[in-house]
């Protein structure tokens, strides 16, 4: 049940950053440290979305393996 719940806010995390990425047609200006690009609102949306996303998960699963390690050191 848990993960149904999971999926659902995740596509509707996702369905918001859709539809506010969509009504903006706007161009911004990206300034990196060595690099600098123009990307429309709806890029820059879509592309910090997967980026957030994407590290959130990384995080949850090296937590999830830590705690494994220090379970099976701990016995």
């Amino acid at each position: 049940m848990r993960i149904y719940i999971t999926i659902f806010f995740l596509l509707v995390l996702f369905f918001i950053a859709f539809i506010f990425g969509s009504q903006n047609h706007q161009v911004l200006s990206l300034n990196y440290l060595i690099a600098r690009v123009e990307l429309s609102v709806a890029a820059a949306v879509s592309l910090f979305t997967l980026l957030g996303f994407t590290l959130g998960l990384l995080t949850a699963l090296l937590w999830k393996m830590v705690r494994a390690v220090k379970s099976k050191t701990a016995k």
